[in-house]
């Protein structure tokens, strides 16, 4: 009798696993399906879409330019409707950075905006693995389509984070009306009336 149970047991045992890895293997196909769908250049994406160039400016530090930013957007507005409207946010480096300093920077940019840390701290491991070391000329680039963030290094696909609040509290660093850089933002809102 026990041998029979325990061989029962054993069938329904496996069983499980088969059902519970093939719907892990559903999750991970659909996951890569998902990336499969974003471009892997850039710029294959702008060319097919109408994005419209909100503004543009440069960051300063004394006499030293470090980079050079412009928002984009399908709307020509912002804030956008994120189910049906695209973000483009460049930054054209013109110094170098390393990763770890580019994820600080925008750690301390977060902690200015009064950001909590258990919004954004599951994120840091992630834009670790994805950030590269940046050199002068190099680009990042987010693109924020059906609320995926999608990071580009030089226009080519470096990786994605899926939840649509890492791209709002991402784009607050330059967007939110407690930016450390007001000037900044005015210059990327440019062409959207302010009255």
């Amino acid at each position: 009798m026990f041998k029979l149970s325990f061989s029962l047991f054993s069938s329904y045992l496996l069983c499980f696993y088969f059902i519970f890895g093939l719907s892990q293997s559903v999750v991970v196909a659909k996951s890569l399906t998902d990336e499969m769908e974003l471009p892997n250049n850039l710029l294959s994406s702008v060319d097919t879409k109408a994005f419209l160039l909100l503004g543009e400016t440069t960051f300063s530090i004394l006499f030293w330019d470090l980079y050079k930013s412009q928002l984009l957007t399908t709307s020509g507005k912002y804030p956008v409707n994120v189910s049906t409207d695209k973000i483009l946010f460049t930054i054209n480096y013109l110094a170098d950075i390393s990763s770890d300093d580019l994820i600080s920077r925008t750690v301390d940019q977060w902690q200015h905006l009064g950001i909590p840390s258990d919004k954004y701290i599951n994120y840091l491991p992630k834009l670790k693995a994805m950030w590269p070391d940046i050199k002068e000329g190099d680009s990042l680039s987010l693109l924020i389509d059906q609320g995926r963030s999608v990071f580009y290094f030089n226009q080519q696909y470096i990786g994605v984070i899926k939840p649509s609040e890492f791209g709002q509290i991402f784009l607050a660093i330059w967007l939110s009306e407690n930016t450390s850089e007001p000037n900044l933002r005015r210059e990327l809102l440019g062409s959207i009336d302010h009255d």
